[in-house]
Formats: C-alpha cells, sequence, structure tokens
C-alpha cells in the first residue's frame, strides 16, 4: 500500500505544510481555569515531531461568560492563557511542526458532570441544545454582536501569536451549529428563519469578522457536520442543492478550507454516489477540504468515549479516494490521541507498530 500522495506538500496561503496529514481537533480538559500548561505544550510538541503535516488544537473557547460548560477546557483569551498558548506554537515550530487553534463557543450544553457551572446561563439561538432540551437562555441581538466580535479577536490572537491558520467550530451541536439547525433556532429576528441559507447568517457574519481581523492572506478553515452528537442520522442539508446552498456562501465570505466531519470517511454522503461529506463539499464549493472520521481505526470517536477499544485498520480506500481528488487533507483523532508518532510510523511502512485505542488515552496526555 503507497501513502506516497499524503506526504506530498500543501501550500494555501499562510500554510506551508509537509504532508497532508491533520491531527484532528479532540478536547483535552488538562488547563485548569483554562490556562493551557507546559505538558499541554509538550504534548502538541511530540505531535509536531512525529511528522504531523498541521496540528489543529483541542477546542479553545472565545471571550464570552459561557462559552464553556467544562473549567478545565482551555481558554483563547486573557493573559493567561494567550501566554500559555505562545508557548504550545513556539514549541511547535521548533519542532518543524505547523498548528492552528480551533476556536469555539460551546452554546447551550449540558451541565458537565462535575458540578462546575459558568458564571452566567448558557446561551444559543433559543435556548435549546436539540428539541425539547432547554438549558440555558436566547442571545439577544447584543448577545450575537459581542459573540461575533470575539471570534474575531480570537482569530487576531491567534495570528499575533505565531500560529499558521486557524479553525471556526462549526460543528457537532455546538453553538453556530445551533444557528443552523431548525430546531435549535427558533428566532424571527434575522438570525433565524425557515431555511438553512436564513440560519446561515450568524456564521456568515462570524467568517467575515474572522477574515476582517487577520486579513486575506491568512488560511480560515471551518469544521462542519451533518450529525448532531444527539442524532447521527441528522442531515442539515438533505441533497447536494442544499449542501451547496449552505457552504457557498461560507466560501465566499471567507473560509478557505472546509472540514467535513463525519463519523466514517468511506460512508456516502448522499444516494446514488460514494462521495463522503468531503467529496461533496469539494464539487458542489471548489474549496479546499479535509475529510475526517474514523481514518486508521476501527469504531469511531464517539465510541471511545463510551469506552470502546479501536484496533488499526488499512488506509488502501482512503488513499484510493484521496488519489481521486475527493479531499485535499486527511485528519486523524484517535491514532494521534495515542500515539504522536502515528504519522512517521506510516511513512516509514512501519505499520506493524501501530498501537491501538483503549479509553485510558482519552484521561492522559500521552507523550510516548
Amino acid at each position: 500500500m503507497s501513502t506516497n500522495n499524503l506526504f506530498s506538500e500543501f501550500k494555501l496561503k499562510s500554510l506551508n505544510l509537509k504532508n497532508r496529514i491533520v491531527m484532528a481537533p479532540m478536547t483535552r480538559s488538562f488547563s485548569p481555569n483554562g490556562v493551557p500548561t507546559d505538558e499541554v505544550a509538550a504534548y502538541y510538541q511530540k505531535r509536531a515531531e512525529g511528522e504531523v503535516g498541521l496540528i489543529l488544537s483541542e477546542g479553545t473557547v472565545i471571550d464570552r461568560p459561557s462559552s464553556s460548560n467544562d473549567a478545565n477546557v482551555p481558554h483563547f483569551y486573557g493573559d493567561l492563557a494567550l501566554n500559555g498558548w505562545k508557548k504550545v506554537i513556539d514549541e511547535v515550530h521548533a519542532a518543524g511542526g505547523s498548528m492552528g487553534p480551533q476556536i469555539w463557543h460551546m452554546g447551550i450544553m449540558d451541565n458537565h458532570q462535575s458540578g462546575w457551572v459558568p458564571p452566567v446561563p448558557f446561551e444559543g439561538p433559543s435556548g435549546l441544545n436539540r428539541p425539547d432540551f432547554r438549558n440555558g437562555v436566547s442571545m439577544t441581538e447584543k448577545d450575537i454582536e459581542d459573540t461575533i466580535l470575539a471570534f474575531g479577536k480570537a482569530a487576531a490572537d491567534a495570528k499575533r501569536l505565531g500560529f499558521d491558520t486557524i479553525e471556526i467550530h462549526g460543528a457537532h451541536g455546538y453553538l453556530i451549529d445551533q444557528f443552523f439547525r431548525a430546531e435549535t433556532n427558533l428566532r424571527e429576528d434575522i438570525y433565524g428563519g425557515k431555511t438553512l441559507p436564513e440560519r446561515n447568517r450568524f456564521a456568515i457574519e462570524v467568517v467575515k469578522e474572522v477574515r476582517k481581523q487577520v486579513g486575506n492572506d491568512f488560511a480560515v478553515i471551518m469544521r462542519f457536520s451533518q450529525f448532531k452528537p444527539s442524532d447521527y442520522n441528522y442531515k442539515l442539508a438533505k441533497n447536494p442543492q442544499e449542501l451547496e446552498a449552505w457552504l457557498t456562501p461560507l466560501v465566499d465570505a471567507g473560509v478557505d478550507i472546509i472540514h467535513a466531519s463525519q463519523r466514517r470517511f468511506w460512508e456516502p454522503e448522499f444516494e446514488d454516489s460514494d462521495l463522503n461529506f468531503a467529496g461533496w463539499a469539494k464539487k458542489v464549493t471548489g474549496a479546499t477540504t479535509i475529510t475526517v472520521g474514523s481514518v486508521g481505526l476501527s469504531g469511531d470517536f464517539f465510541g471511545a468515549f463510551a469506552g470502546e477499544s479501536s484496533q488499526p485498520t488499512s488506509l488502501e480506500e482512503l488513499n484510493r479516494r484521496f488519489d481521486r481528488g475527493d479531499f485535499d487533507l486527511v485528519a486523524v483523532g484517535r491514532p494521534l490521541l495515542s500515539d504522536p508518532n502515528w504519522v512517521a510510523k506510516i511513512k516509514a511502512g512501519k505499520t506493524d507498530q501501530l498501537k491501538g485505542f483503549s479509553k485510558e488515552a482519552l484521561g492522559e496526555l500521552v507523550l510516548e
């Protein structure tokens, strides 16, 4: 099995990558009071040393009082947290890597199992996280305006600190995704609407503000998902035409790279084609895309949270789709959680040395 094409260079605006493999953003709750530690810096440095092309950080929350439901998820605001992220990016660069933070607002959330809650209620388009589950307040237009500015400030800080790109988290049922979804966006103002293009407005304004803050030469990634954690079969766009109407305005607003999240990359997005989510996103928008979803391991990430273990799997189907031109970059999650040298092993053909994944890797920052 040849993976040569996955190890070709990739260049786009501020990105100059040695290969096409991306470390997917995965929540790591190891930043007390939102401040990344020296161990967090070492964790990312080890992945850079292991030849990951682009590292996308765990989700990092923007400067809103209830943007997070977890006291140990990192912030991307405030001097202490930003100084921690400065150390992260400096160590990643010293190891020859490239990196961007994923900037995030969780929106309406379940309360964390630790019992910690933010100082003010969770906020979202209509107070709903999913149908019939209300655990917060509906945002005022001033709240929305301030949140858009907070996304822009986080992006500007990322560029100032020396990061190579940023990713806006618009997937998986969090704030931006709550605006996309009809069942959680019941607004009757300009940020609501019966159609997905109408409910796109908040995301478009976030992207425009981010682009304004970072300039035209800085690569902007945005992560999308059709599925929701409460409904794996959910589809915002039910056909290619609806997908085009959803994603194209966001590309026009300033998204350079679409990170198309799905649970299993080999599953077709629509009938009558084997194209996956990233393949269709590239086809209808012409934009650069990242595929993700159970690359290199059996099972999926959500199963891992439920305690399921996984074993290494072949990359043959991934290579077939990549070589066909379905997508430009490949994001890898659990293999890189448990093995910082996964990419180097794949490049060297040392597949017999690949590790499986167990839930224990979720409970630590694996450095070896």
